[in-house]
């Protein structure tokens, strides 16, 4: 399994817009192979930005690699950049290989 994050420091005033995005664009991921599941996640607050992550897991790297050089990945992220800066500076990539997983329960979500 592989975990896919990007860090965005979203500008406090900036943070409707910021989330109006996320949760109204058109998303491709269901079709994707190797996909599982996506959280976008609203992180702690500090002086000059709120924190969010988007958090996507994958049943391997390359399956996530594939995606980034798919035709659904160039649709997801077409507008990207575009409009009035939400965020001080570019997301922050971070990919975890999966070392363990524990579960409540055997079928408890994998994340």
């Amino acid at each position: 399994m592989f975990i896919a994050t990007n860090r965005f420091r979203v500008i406090p005033s900036e943070t409707e817009a910021f989330e109006r995005a996320w949760l109204t664009r058109e998303s491709h991921l269901k079709s994707v192979p190797g996909f599982v599941v996506f959280h976008l996640l609203r992180g702690p607050a500090a002086e000059d930005h709120v924190l969010y992550s988007s958090f996507s897991v994958w049943e391997s790297r390359e399956a996530f690699e594939a995606w980034t050089r798919s035709e659904a990945f160039r649709r997801a992220h077409a507008g990207a950049g575009q409009t009035k800066p939400t965020t001080l500076g570019p997301p922050q990539f971070e990919g975890f290989e999966v070392l363990q997983t524990i579960r409540a329960r055997e079928d408890a979500p994998l994340a």
